[in-house]
């Protein structure tokens, strides 16, 4: 799975200009499955996001994670990272997954980052969705599970 992770004082998601899912201080997560992704990435990438340190200490040093700054996060799926821009004029998307397990891995992943008593608000998975975002910093940061996936070879 791959999720880019944005560091938001409020951000929303509407579909048909209907609000269905917001958040003040947070993680705007995007995030996709990609072909041979198992619940266990969904996991391992609900972890990394939980305790990401990207939210300033006293000291103003990026030591906190969203649980340690009272944050909250809203997941928003989207396959379009999935896109292989290597060759052409036109993004290529047999990296992502097939639709039903995409649905799968992405209710895991919220699934899990609930169960890490984080407060977790959502897009619609496979909506045309208009995203709303106050970044902070701006700060965005790409997370991959598995990390082997990242490694040069």
């Amino acid at each position: 799975m791959i999720a880019v992770l944005q560091r938001v004082s409020s951000a929303r998601v509407l579909v048909d200009d209907a609000p269905i899912g917001s958040i003040q201080k947070g993680i705007l997560v995007f995030a996709a499955a990609l072909r041979g992704d198992a619940e266990k990435d969904a996991d391992a990438l609900a972890g990394r996001i939980v305790e990401y340190r990207i939210f300033p200490d006293a000291a103003g040093k990026m030591n906190c994670s969203v649980l340690e700054a009272g944050g909250a996060i809203l997941v928003v799926s989207q396959f379009t990272l999935a896109a292989d821009g290597e060759k052409g004029r036109r993004p290529s998307f047999d990296r992502a997954a097939p639709p039903d397990d995409g649905r799968a891995l992405f209710d895991r992943l919220v699934l899990t980052l609930r169960s890490y008593r984080a407060s977790v608000e959502t897009g619609r998975f496979g909506a045309e969705m208009r995203v709303e975002i106050v970044n902070e910093g701006p700060a965005t940061f790409v997370l991959e599970r598995p990390s082997s996936r990242m490694k040069s070879t």
